[in-house]
């Protein structure tokens, strides 16, 4: 396939646009998809991760500063502050994690939703003792809220079920 641009040389790019739901695609060779600045992706990316991490802290954006959190100032161990961890993007020692508890919890419930791991169970182990804690830990949150809202019913479903799984796990 040759360039449409050009119709010399081979079409060596190939793009494929969706605007508005109509999809269009281009074919040009090397030379006329650079001269069109249809290559500026392949550029050096602008965000890093320290860049990313910076812009978690930006103020007003519901995430407790040093200020707003009273914690110590700076680490004990290698003398880092938070502030310096802003900006280099990296804690100092592992007695920072401790230092600067309180403000690493908000930061990781920002990213991550939570600050709980919870992690997997392989379908094929979903017979293991982890997998019925779990279920078991479930099934109790649902009978406290089917409790609350007055699903009788449900919660004494819930109750059975849990009685059961604790017979076998021998709790």
């Amino acid at each position: 396939m040759l360039c449409e641009e050009c119709g010399k040389r081979p079409a060596t790019v190939h793009i494929s646009k969706v605007i508005n739901g109509v999809k269009s695609e281009r074919h040009l060779c090397h030379e006329c998809a650079q001269a069109q600045g249809q290559l500026s992706f392949m550029v050096e990316p602008t965000v890093t991760f320290h860049n990313l991490l910076a812009g978690l802290f930006e103020p007003g954006k519901g995430l407790k500063t040093a200020q707003a959190v009273k914690a110590p100032s700076r680490c004990p161990n290698c003398g880092l502050t938070f502030a310096d961890f802003r900006r280099l993007g990296h804690l100092g020692c592992d007695e920072c994690y401790d230092t600067f508890h309180a403000e690493l919890e908000h930061l990781v419930k920002r990213i991550h939703g939570s600050t709980v791991h919870t992690g997997k169970v392989p379908v094929g182990r979903r017979d293991s003792a982890v997998y019925k804690q779990r279920e078991l830990e479930k099934m109790r949150a649902a009978l406290q809220q089917a409790v609350a809202k007055e699903e009788y019913e449900k919660a004494a479903e819930l109750r059975d079920a849990i009685r059961r799984l604790e017979r076998e796990l021998g709790v």
